[in-house]
């Protein structure tokens, strides 16, 4: 598993290859500390690359980048042959009075399904995240590790070319979380490029890669503002995700940003037919 930037490996991406290639990039709030820094990367098919740092250190803001629905302070995100994103928030919003099935047919029937195979499909999707039993129970009966779960097999059966994942095992007993890993690092060997922000170092050590900005925002500043101490490398994933405090960043994200329903999971803005 790697951690270092890969900025030379622009010039190894091919034209018609899916990628997402950001270079030299920075972001911060106003005048506030940095959030990372001079930080380059290519994201491809292939593999699932874990985002990693302490509360705080820019994880949602950089999903954010990456899906394109925030501009970086400084440098660049490029996405090349990237046909969909679909970002799955650690606090997921569904139509609460639709069934869990109904969740992960949806985007079946949109692909172009006929109902009863998009069924098929969804059933044995729901079952690689233990939520086949749930598929009659509406959403707003879920426990909020069963909603997240569900967003995460409606994505997968959405078939994006750019999964973006906050924190999915954060509500997890470890058994599920470990299948839930299984099944979201399993993604990146098809056409999906898989980013996976999280404390959790059972789920960064089932990635293929790391991004760890520790070591790419204002160290003293952050470790100031959070109260808490220095940003070891081995500090951010050190501790199971459950005793982790929340992401600073996560709500500051979703009040900042505007972001639109098109290919964005978890949008609180979902409607129910009449």
């Amino acid at each position: 598993m790697s951690t270092a930037n890969d900025a030379d490996d622009t010039d190894t991406v091919d034209n018609g290859e899916p990628a997402v290639i950001g270079q030299h990039l920075g972001h911060r709030f106003g005048d506030g500390p940095w959030l990372f820094r001079n930080l380059d990367f290519v994201l491809r098919p292939g593999e699932a690359v874990g985002l990693c740092g302490p509360s705080g250190s820019g994880k949602s803001t950089l999903l954010s980048i990456v899906a394109g629905f925030a501009k970086p302070a400084e440098g660049s995100v490029e996405r090349r042959n990237v046909s969909s994103v679909r970002w799955v928030f650690q606090n997921p919003h569904g139509m609460p009075r639709r069934s869990a099935l109904d969740h992960v047919v949806q985007p079946l029937l949109g692909r172009g399904y006929e109902r009863e195979q998009a069924v098929d499909i969804a059933m044995g999707i729901m079952a690689t995240f233990h939520l086949a039993n749930l598929a009659d129970r509406q959403f707003r009966e879920l426990s909020g590790g069963e909603a997240q779960r569900l967003m995460l097999a409606r994505a997968v059966a959405s078939k994006p070319g750019l999964l973006l994942v906050d924190e999915p095992t954060a509500q997890l007993d470890q058994r599920t979380a470990s299948d839930v890993d299984a099944t979201l690092t399993g993604l990146a060997t098809g056409d999906t490029i898989v980013v996976i922000a999280t404390h959790d170092p059972n789920t960064r050590a089932a990635c293929s890669r790391v991004i760890d900005l520790a070591w790419h925002g204002d160290i003293e500043e952050h470790s100031e503002d959070a109260n808490r101490g220095s940003h070891d490398e081995h500090e951010s994933c050190e501790k199971p995700a459950q005793y982790e405090n929340p992401d600073d960043d996560n709500n500051r994200a979703n009040r900042e940003l505007s972001v639109s329903g098109e290919g964005y999971e978890g949008n609180a803005d979902d409607k129910e037919p009449a």
